[in-house]
């Protein structure tokens, strides 16, 4: 069976499961029009969209007819269509998303957790994503996995940058609290924290694989969403689930 079907249908299930938890968050919004459910909202939505741009690189791939894409050997037609194909089959689009999301989530580790933004490490989460962001997008030459795995590196530094910190003073609340049920919700969101540093890891250890020969779509791309899908059902049940006010 193409690997790239394999791939179209497992990421089908897990937007649809994605989308079950972004719509309970978007419930949960809209009762009470909580700033910090917002944020929530907007970061699982940009990872589902992100899975979905994944899932529609195989649809391209498979059914699209598209001869760039169907002949990788051909030259880059050089066109702003091209252009835009070739950054969604290769996933760049998708790492474009995934930044805005762990910038936003910088954003929410600072309101749950922080009095107030430091300066300086304001500044270097900004250039970091500035950095991931262009890179994701002009860092790029069709095929080229090196470039893809150096891509893959980029937002595994972010993504850890941000949801370390976010991991211990989960854990450090967790530790800290006496209520049974924010000690679960502070656990939540501390798995949540290590499932997403897994997402880019994984990703990355795909590439690498395909650099020393191997075919892609190896087990590590699929554990790749399934922490995705994992970090979502983290936060759900780390902010969304026990909050009372």
């Amino acid at each position: 069976m193409d690997p790239q079907f394999v791939g179209m249908v497992f990421e089908s299930v897990i937007i649809i499961c994605a989308t079950i938890i972004l719509v309970l968050i978007l419930l949960k919004y809209l009762e009470k029009k909580h700033q910090l459910t917002l944020y929530l909202l907007l970061i699982f939505l940009l990872y589902t969209i992100a899975i979905i741009f994944s899932w529609l690189s195989k649809v391209l791939i498979l059914y699209s007819g598209i001869d760039f894409i169907m002949d990788r050997n051909l030259s880059d037609p050089g066109t702003l269509f091209s252009w835009i194909i070739y950054r969604i089959i290769d996933f760049r689009i998708s790492f474009v998303l995934l930044s805005i999301a762990i910038y936003l989530s910088y954003v929410l580790k600072v309101k749950v957790f922080e009095k107030g933004y430091n300066a300086i490490e304001r500044v270097i989460v900004i250039i970091t994503f500035a950095t991931t962001f262009l890179c994701s997008l002009f860092l790029y030459e069709p095929g080229n996995v090196l470039l893809d795995a150096i891509a893959f590196l980029f937002i595994f530094i972010f993504m850890t940058m941000i949801y370390f910190p976010f991991m211990f003073r989960s854990y450090q609340s967790y530790r800290l609290t006496e209520e049974d049920l924010f000690k679960k919700a502070f656990l939540s969101l501390c798995l949540m924290s290590l499932f997403f540093i897994m997402v880019p890891f994984n990703f990355l250890l795909d590439r690498l694989t395909i650099l020393a020969g191997g075919a892609g779509f190896t087990v590590f791309y699929f554990l790749a969403w399934i922490f995705v899908f994992l970090g979502i059902i983290g936060a759900y049940f780390g902010y969304i689930r026990p909050r009372t006010d």
